[in-house]
């Protein structure tokens, strides 16, 4: 399985602390050592460093772990191959443009029978299944909103029902990011943690690093990360549960659904 990371922030943040915890799962603290990636929006623009090199190897992992590019939408990934080669074109995260937005998407799972999905305009350029669930995404997408909806409610709620028939071929979860909100769904492993003021410290679990967030942010800060394990061992992370979706604006949560075949308990 790959692992996923993700960060919603209601004012311009970097990821260096998170990135860098993750990062070490790649190859030296897990087995995820079959190329990485990472998108940071900024505005309606973003920039993608991937690499199909274990991060924990990579000059361009070190780059980004060193260079702090501040961003309020990020998406992440590092890969454990089980479908499609370990080449550049099959490492996530994967961009497509709808509604003259840019969707970033990232998948931890295995699916079966996604050769059948019907993907339209949106064809994969790599052999993942990954790729492919996320072009057949974006065709519902288009399908059922031809233009952008002023109200995203139903879109989200769309969103979730679509999740849900993806998680019916395997284990998917799920991140995605048009650059003002990313949403999560969970099959098995994900997690969340919003931080806030009072703002305290926190190390990592993967690296002997520890920060103090009273120093880096102001009091009107809110940054909540998502990822697949918890990446600090001194800190409170919400588990999701199988079925989860959930939609993060600015750092709140803006959106949540349980899907109604699984239970809140599982």
């Amino acid at each position: 399985m790959c692992e996923l990371l993700g960060m919603s922030a209601n004012v311009p943040t970097d990821i260096c602390f998170s990135f860098t915890g993750l990062m070490q799962r790649g190859g030296n603290t897990g087995p995820h050592s079959d190329g990485w990636g990472i998108t940071f929006y900024e505005g309606k623009g973003f920039r993608t460093f991937k690499d199909p090199n274990p991060s924990c190897q990579s000059r361009i992992a070190e780059l980004v772990q060193q260079y702090p590019i501040k961003s309020r939408a990020v998406v992440s990934h590092i890969r454990q191959a089980n479908r499609g080669g370990v080449n550049l074109e099959n490492t996530h995260p994967f961009t497509r443009e709808v509604w003259g937005n840019y969707w970033t998407f990232a998948h931890n799972g295995q699916l079966t029978g996604y050769e059948q999905l019907t993907v339209g305009r949106n064809q994969a350029v790599g052999d993942t299944d990954s790729e492919i669930a996320f072009c057949w995404l974006m065709n519902q997408l288009e399908i059922r909103f031809p233009v952008l909806p002023v109200d995203m409610t139903p879109v989200f709620g769309y969103f979730a029902e679509c999740c849900d028939t993806l998680r019916q071929l395997g284990v998917y979860n799920m991140l995605l990011s048009n650059g003002e909100y990313v949403l999560t769904y969970c099959t098995n492993k994900l997690h969340w943690i919003t931080r806030r003021a009072p703002f305290g410290k926190a190390s990592l679990i993967d690296e002997d690093v520890t920060i103090d967030f009273q120093r880096e942010t102001t009091a009107n800060d809110v940054v909540t990360v998502i990822a697949t394990q918890p990446l600090t061992n001194d800190e409170s992370w919400q588990k999701m549960v199988s079925g989860e979706f959930r939609v993060f604006h600015l750092g709140e949560t803006v959106y949540h659904s349980v899907a109604t075949d699984v239970s809140l308990h599982e």
